[in-house]
Parts: C-alpha cells; sequence; structure tokens
C-alpha cells in the first residue's frame, strides 16, 4: 500500500514538474489559422523552404520548420506554395475600388492580390483624406494604397488646358499635394502622354515632388515617351527624383514601337547607373507585348487634346489646325504596323468593332484608317489595345532585380469589351508561365518582385514579406496549376492556381472559391517624426 501511494505520488510530482520540462511557449500557444507543411517563399528572394506559418487575428504571430499547436484551423499546405500577398503597384482601380458592384475586386484577388495602389498615371480622387475614408467605410477586396495624381490635381485647380500655371495656382496645387501626403498618400504620381498631366513642364513637377519629398513620399511616373524619345523621358524623371530629392519610380517599364525595340535596355543601364551613383530608383512591368490606352492618347498629339474631346473635334474641323493633326495621326498609324497593331477594346457606339484592330474594321467598313481614327475620335473616342513590344525586351526587363511586377489594370466585371488580359492574369502569368514554365527567372525572384520589392519601393514594412508581426496578407498557390487564363481574344478569365488568400488574416479565397469578403482597408503613409 505504502509502495502505491509513493506511485502516485511520484506521478503527481511527475505530472506537475511536466509542463516546465517538456511545454515550451511554441507548444502552448493557440492560433486562428495554421497553415502547414508548405514551402514558404517569404518574398526576401531567397530559396524557399518546407514549414508551418500561425496567424493570430491580422497578424502572422509564428514561422517555424513545424510549430507543434493547437489552432481553430489547420490547413494542410503540402504540394503548395505559402508567399506574401500580392501588391500591385500600379493599378486604375480609382473608381471600382469604391462602388459596390466591384468593390471585391475580384479578378486581383483570383491573382492573389491582397493590396492594389491607385493615382497612377496622374488620374484618380485628389482628396486623399475622403477616398480612404470611402473604403474604410464599406471595405475593399484588397487593401488600397494612393498616389497623388498630378494630372487631376492640375485640372482640379487649372482645368486642362495647355498653359503655365499662375503663382496662385501652383501656390493652391502645393496646398493640396501638401493635404494629400498629411492624409496618408504614398507620393505622386504622373502621366506624361495624358492631359492635362502632360502640359506641365519639369520644374513645375519638380516644385510639386519636393512637397512630396517632405513626406518620405516617391515619384511615380508615366514618362513622356515610351518610344524613340525614351532616354530622356527617363533622363527627366531621373532630373525630377535628383533635385526633388526622393525615390523615382519608372511606371510599366518598357519601349513602344518597333523602332524603338531594344531602347528599354539602354534606358536600364542608364537606371543601374543612377543606382550606382546613390540615387533610389526602380520600376514595374506588366508581362505582356501589349499595352492599353485610350484611342487617343495612342494616336493624336497631346496639343490637339487640350480641353477635352469637344475642343479636339473643332480643332479638327478647323482649317488652321485640322491638317496638322491629321499628318501626325497618319504618322502614328504608320508607327503601328499600319494600323493592324491597334485593336479596338471598348467603343460603345459600334459593339461589332470590339476585338478588331483598325486594318480590320477599315476593310470591313471600307472606308481608309484614317476616316475609322476620326469616326471614333467624334464620337467620343475608343480604348484600345496596342501590340507594341518585343517578346525579348519583356523577358530581358523582367530578369532586374529593381523592376517590380504591376498589371496597369483595374476591377472588372465579365462584359462585352475586350480589355487587355493583364487586368486577369498579370501575376500568374509572371509566376506560372514566365517563371515556373519558361524559366525565364527563379521563382522565388518572381514572387519578390510582387510582394517585398513593391513593398520596399512604398516603404511598406508591415506587408510584402512572410515575417512574424507582419500583416496576414497571404497566398498560397498551387505551383503546378498557377497559370493565367484570360487572352487578348478572350479576356474576361480568371486565373487558376490560387488555392487560399488572406486579406488582414480574413480568407478572401478557401480552397480555391472566393469568398467575398471585404476585409481590405485604406493603408495610409506613416507621417515623418518631427
Amino acid at each position: 500500500m505504502k509502495l502505491l501511494r509513493l506511485q502516485v505520488s511520484l506521478c503527481l510530482l511527475l505530472l506537475a514538474l511536466m509542463p516546465l520540462r517538456t511545454l515550451s511557449a511554441q507548444e502552448s500557444a493557440s492560433y486562428d489559422l495554421l497553415l502547414k507543411g508548405g514551402t514558404i517563399i517569404d518574398g526576401t528572394g531567397k530559396a524557399g523552404f518546407t514549414g508551418d506559418l500561425a496567424i493570430k487575428d491580422d497578424r502572422i504571430v509564428n514561422i517555424a520548420p513545424e510549430i507543434k499547436a493547437s489552432a481553430d484551423q489547420v490547413i494542410s499546405c503540402k504540394g503548395l506554395i505559402i508567399a506574401p500577398g500580392f501588391i500591385d503597384l500600379h493599378n486604375h482601380s480609382d473608381r471600382q475600388i469604391v462602388s459596390p458592384l466591384t468593390r471585391a475586386n475580384m479578378n486581383f484577388i483570383t491573382q492573389g492580390c491582397t493590396t492594389v495602389v491607385t493615382g497612377n498615371c496622374g488620374s484618380g480622387p485628389v482628396d486623399t483624406g475622403e477616398y480612404y475614408r470611402q473604403i474604410d467605410a464599406a471595405g475593399s477586396g484588397t487593401n488600397v494604397m494612393h498616389l497623388i495624381p498630378q494630372g487631376s490635381l492640375r485640372d482640379h485647380v487649372m482645368g486642362s488646358g495647355q498653359r503655365e500655371p499662375t503663382e496662385e495656382e501652383l501656390k493652391k496645387m502645393q496646398e493640396l499635394a501638401r493635404k494629400a501626403m498629411r492624409d496618408g498618400a504614398w507620393g505622386m504620381s504622373t502621366g506624361l502622354i495624358y492631359v492635362p498631366s502632360s502640359y506641365a513642364d519639369t520644374d513645375e513637377l519638380i516644385t510639386l515632388a519636393k512637397i512630396v519629398a517632405e513626406y518620405n513620399g516617391i515619384y511615380a511616373s508615366h514618362i513622356r515617351n515610351e518610344s524613340t524619345e525614351l532616354l530622356a523621358a527617363v533622363n527627366e524623371a531621373l532630373k525630377i527624383g535628383q533635385q526633388a530629392k526622393l525615390p523615382v519610380h519608372i511606371s510599366h517599364f518598357k519601349s513602344s514601337g518597333r523602332d524603338a525595340w531594344g531602347l528599354v535596355l539602354r534606358a536600364a543601364a542608364m537606371i543601374d547607373e543612377a543606382r550606382q551613383q546613390g540615387q533610389t530608383v526602380t520600376a514595374d512591368q506588366y508581362p505582356y507585348i501589349a499595352s492599353s490606352t485610350s484611342l487617343g492618347a495612342t494616336l493624336i498629339p497631346a496639343w490637339a487634346r487640350a480641353g477635352g474631346n469637344k475642343e479636339l473635334v473643332a480643332r479638327l474641323e478647323a482649317p488652321e489646325t485640322s491638317e496638322k493633326i491629321i499628318k501626325q495621326i497618319e504618322k502614328n498609324i504608320e508607327k503601328r504596323e499600319g494600323g493592324s497593331a491597334v485593336r479596338i477594346a471598348r467603343y460603345a457606339d459600334r459593339p461589332d468593332w470590339v476585338g478588331k484592330n483598325l486594318q480590320q474594321i477599315a476593310d470591313q467598313e471600307q472606308k481608309s484608317i484614317l476616316e475609322i481614327v476620326l469616326e471614333i475620335t467624334r464620337h467620343g473616342g475608343a480604348s484600345v489595345v496596342n501590340f507594341s513590344m518585343n517578346e525579348e525586351d519583356v523577358r530581358q526587363i523582367m530578369k532586374i532585380d529593381w523592376v517590380a511586377t504591376a498589371s496597369d489594370g483595374r476591377a472588372y466585371l465579365p462584359g462585352s469589351d475586350r480589355p487587355h488580359p493583364r487586368n486577369y492574369g498579370t501575376f500568374p502569368r509572371k509566376l506560372g508561365y514566365y517563371s515556373l514554365q519558361e524559366k525565364v527567372i527563379p521563382l522565388e525572384k518572381a514572387v519578390r518582385s510582387a510582394s517585398g520589392l513593391p513593398a520596399d519601393i512604398l516603404g511598406l514594412t508591415d506587408r510584402g514579406y512572410l515575417k512574424e508581426g507582419a500583416y496576414a496578407d497571404i497566398v498560397v498557390f498551387d505551383p503546378a496549376k498557377l497559370i493565367d487564363q484570360a487572352t487578348f481574344d478572350n479576356p474576361h478569365q480568371y486565373s487558376d492556381g490560387i488555392r487560399y488568400l488572406f486579406v488582414n488574416g480574413t480568407p478572401a479565397i478557401n480552397g480555391g472559391f472566393p469568398t467575398g469578403s471585404l476585409a481590405g482597408k485604406a493603408l495610409r503613409r506613416p507621417q515623418p517624426e518631427k
């Protein structure tokens, strides 16, 4: 009997001591979610490793080769990649992300995106604070960061005329820029082929960029020329960064038009030299050989578009300006494979023209291409897809370690138009096609180009990487199935291969199916310390 009591006492003593000896802090923790056994690619560009990742509330709280703990939900990720949610540096969902129809941002959720940056190409809401309030009030499928859109800012203050601002107008633009930065904007964008952004000279842009620099923002530019004058346009962007003392970012870096092919590689060498001299310069790229914008911006000179479409049409009718405009249009048509490189993406007046190039439409209508362009212009214009880039240029640029992946797209619902497939496929195309299939770049570098690198460019410190303490913006994808489905002929196709997506720790895709969650929020840039 004494022996039995002794054995019981020893057992009780061992049980009392066991938690102190055998349960680590990791093992006694309880998590909301545990991702088990996936290949973790953390956004740094380093090789992936097999491991587990734990989420509590909206944060990543543990990453380890093995986590032994309880969790409300455990997901086996064997054979899958666990990566930071993708950050789309160049997005145009300014209106769509606050619309009830498109705020879920489904075509980007299904690409693995957890954050988009709006206000690009100089266009978007000028009042950043109000824009952010709208997003926070209703939620969004992805997080949203905003840039001050210089073109819209200029239009707000002085209209779309081609002239220099008065001293008072420039001061007003500076005040609005300062307010936007105080409201949490991450920098300023320009669209220097668009009206009225293009009417600002370099000094005007430097003046505004200096305001942005006070708040540690960036200068992101759709530069003045992406064709044969590319080098001069890049040089202007570098000058703005040097004189305003802020980081420069070149949007959708490319050389457009057959006569400019290869020039983007010389531009990259220029940027490399600037970087070696200590300047902060980066770029982004969408992995396609076609661009997309308006027909007017593609074929009609900027001076002729001053004041909007009504004034453009008036200039086309006026004898003193029409001949000059038409000669430039004809020259631009010739540069674009005689019109066959330009395809109509959206034109309400003639939906039967959508998906056809200008040459095909001209043949169908038994008219000249010039006549087709003028007809479209007189009826309000159209959106186009322009096949202008060289495949080898695209492949070479994506290998550069300071070039991020970005879509230049917007939130969409499937419809009868034929937009650029980048709206649905940019990120899976970069990772699934160019990295995993074509082996152009290693997968770890492809992931970094879509996560850690854009976070670094923006100065975002708590997203873009898988690390303890970061927000739980996480994508889990199947490397055997990740691919874009959208094509130029059939663009409204969601991408395949995203198995799980978490935005601020909330599932946006679960088991391959979108949840419709609106867990995204406006991300405001922290204010600099005084």
